[in-house]
């Protein structure tokens, strides 16, 4: 069973950069042709799609976050890590990490998720 879990601040303070790490158990991230993945869902808003780090270690982000985001990993910790440079209070949201599996649609795991507040 692949099991996914978020860790980082919860709260980060303007134009500072979000760092969070996604700590993945049950499977390795360098193996199984998979995709893992950001998403973000602000406060009453749907989820947004930040970016994804292939198991090859190519990474891919969303147009309106791309100048803002880089996605990397530690194979070693079998961890990928999320920083988004330059926050604002509009970053403020819950964070997800999950896997994609490109033979099916979707994400199939989900870490619980971690709010992060940007605020002074």
């Amino acid at each position: 069973q692949v099991q996914l879990q978020e860790s980082g601040p919860g709260l980060v303070r303007p134009s500072q950069t979000l760092s969070l790490t996604c700590t993945v158990s049950g499977g390795s991230i360098t193996t199984g042709a998979y995709f893992w993945s950001w998403i973000r869902q602000p406060p009453g808003k749907g989820l947004e799609w930040i970016g994804i780090i292939a198991y090859s270690g190519s990474t891919y982000y969303s147009p309106s976050l791309k100048t803002r985001t880089s996605i990397s990993r530690d194979t070693s910790k079998n961890q990928f890590t999320l920083q988004l440079s330059s926050v604002t209070p509009e970053d403020t949201a819950v964070y997800y990490c999950a896997r994609h599996d490109p033979k099916r649609p979707g994400l199939d795991y989900w870490g619980r998720g971690t709010q992060v507040t940007v605020s002074s």
